[in-house]
C-alpha cells in the first residue's frame, strides 16, 4: 500500500518538475527570439545606413564629375547654353562669380573662337559629410581657338566644393591646384 501511495507522490513531482522545466526552456526560448530580433534589427540598420552612405557618396561623385565636365567643356557657338550648365550646377558665391563673369567670357571666347572639349579622367572624394564635401577631380581637355586652330591639350587638376540644397549637390567652389 506504501508503494501504491508513492507512485502518484512520484508522479505529481515529474509533472510538477517538467512544469518547471518547461517554462524555463519557454523564458529562455523568448529572450532568445528578442536577440534574434534585436540583432536583426541592428545589423539591417548597418546594411541601411551603408547603402545611404554609398548613395550619397555616389551622388557627390557624379555631381562633381558633371560640373568638372561643363567647367572645362565650351564652346563658342553656343556658349550662353554651355554657360547656362554650368550655373545649373553651381551656387553661392561661385555661382554669382561665374555669372558675373559671363558676359565678359562670352565675348571672350567668341572673339578667340573657342572650343574646349572636356573630360573628366578621375574624382575621388577628399572630405564629405551630410551636407558638403570637397573632391579632388582631374580632367583632360582639348582646346582649340583662333590661336591654336589644331588644337592643344590641357590637364586641369580641380578642388571642387559642393553643398547639398534642395537635394542637389551644386559646387559653391572651384579651384585650380596643382
Amino acid at each position: 500500500m506504501v508503494r501504491a501511495l508513492r507512485a502518484p507522490a512520484r508522479l505529481g513531482a515529474r509533472v510538477a518538475s517538467a512544469a518547471r522545466h518547461g517554462r524555463a526552456v519557454a523564458a529562455v526560448l523568448a529572450v532568445a527570439t528578442v536577440a534574434t530580433t534585436a540583432l536583426s534589427l541592428w545589423l539591417g540598420l548597418q546594411v541601411y545606413e551603408q547603402r545611404a552612405d554609398e548613395q550619397r557618396r555616389q551622388d557627390i561623385l557624379a555631381a562633381a564629375r558633371r560640373s568638372a565636365l561643363n567647367f572645362t567643356s565650351l564652346d563658342y557657338r553656343h556658349y550662353a547654353r554651355d554657360s547656362a550648365n554650368v550655373l545649373k550646377g553651381a551656387t553661392g558665391d561661385f555661382k554669382k562669380q561665374f555669372a558675373a563673369q559671363t558676359a565678359e567670357l562670352t565675348k571672350l571666347v567668341a572673339a578667340n573662337k573657342s572650343v574646349s572639349e572636356g573630360q573628366v579622367l578621375e574624382a575621388g572624394i577628399a572630405r564629405s559629410d551630410e551636407r558638403s564635401a570637397r573632391v579632388l577631380v582631374v580632367a583632360d581637355s582639348k582646346v582649340t581657338n583662333s590661336a591654336a586652330p589644331e588644337g592643344q591639350a590641357r590637364t586641369y587638376r580641380l578642388q571642387l566644393d559642393l553643398v547639398l540644397e534642395g537635394g542637389r549637390w551644386l559646387t559653391s567652389n572651384v579651384e585650380f591646384v596643382g
